[in-house]
């Protein structure tokens, strides 16, 4: 068995619960782990309402946005078709080589260690991505690094599985990792990202700069077919560090669950954001100092 253990969309260490476990921006073999399905992450994760874009982009002084944890360029290229100009943050090579290729200009490196090189954006912005990040220094750097009035807005799609499907999805879980969180607390579903979202803007307090954080929700809907769902579940974090055979044992119990609602299904998401104006004065660095 793997020395990871997957919990929902996230894995943590084995022998301990997540509430005793490291924090995900610690995790940083999951965290850098997302390489592995690169192909198959681009075209199997779920997008962003327009809707979200919108409001970040009417609430920022300008269009200059850098996008933390940018992976394969899916938020980037979002915000590029909205006027602005995207620079990408990411821990991976390989992620932000694809984003290169779709027209996204990416750097690599860890955010809270990435060398800004005087350079100045008017919104910072993560898709799915903050929990990588230490929510106090990366506030921090947001702060260092956005114009007067910039935005920093850090955003989650959380998952609302139909019941029966989620039921039956659990149970899959369960039976073929029986000592995994996501065993003994369920997939993880929109309270989890909500305390995703408190971390943030709790970091955002602490670090400084910043008013008092805000949170948008969007809700929408995406049908997928079988194919659609198990193309996707490996791009889940710590799913790709699964020894083969036990992914493929989860991949198929997950397929006969699909198959048994009708061959496809309705993701109810809800996009969870965290957002906060750039105030004057100055904001803590990532040792606490100002």
């Amino acid at each position: 068995m793997s020395p990871l253990k997957v919990w929902g969309m996230v894995a943590t260490p084995e022998s301990k619960s997540p509430a005793e476990t490291r924090e995900s921006h610690q995790v940083r073999e999951v965290a850098e782990s997302f390489g592995l399905e690169a192909e198959r992450y681009n075209r199997a994760r779920p997008s962003y309402p327009h809707a979200l874009v919108e409001r970040i982009v009417a609430a920022s002084p300008g269009l200059d946005v850098l996008d933390v944890g940018c992976g394969t360029g899916i938020t980037g290229r979002l915000f590029q078709a909205a006027g602005c100009r995207v620079l990408g943050v990411d821990t991976d090579e390989r992620m932000a080589d694809l984003a290169r290729r779709s027209g996204v200009e990416a750097e690599v490196a860890t955010f809270e260690s990435w060398d800004p090189a005087g350079r100045a954006f008017d919104a910072v912005i993560a898709g799915q991505a903050w929990h990588w990040v230490d929510p106090v220094a990366g506030a921090a750097k947001a702060a260092q690094v956005l114009r007067p009035g910039g935005r920093l807005a850090v955003f989650w799609n959380a998952f609302g599985f139909p019941p029966d499907l989620g039921a039956a999805f659990a149970a899959v879980y369960q039976r073929v990792i029986p000592d995994s969180p996501v065993s003994r607390r369920g997939l993880t579903g929109r309270n989890a990202y909500q305390m995703m979202c408190d971390k943030a803007a709790d970091g955002m307090r602490q670090a400084g700069g910043f008013g008092e954080p805000e949170q948008w929700q969007f809700d929408w809907d995406r049908p997928y077919t079988r194919a659609e769902w198990l193309d996707a579940v490996p791009t889940f974090g710590g799913h790709s560090l699964l020894p083969a055979d036990v992914r493929a044992e989860l991949l198929a119990g997950i397929g006969t669950a699909i198959d048994a609602a009708g061959g496809g299904f309705t993701m109810h998401y809800a996009t969870m954001a965290v957002t906060a104006e750039r105030q004057g004065g100055a904001a803590v660095t990532a040792d606490g100092s100002v």
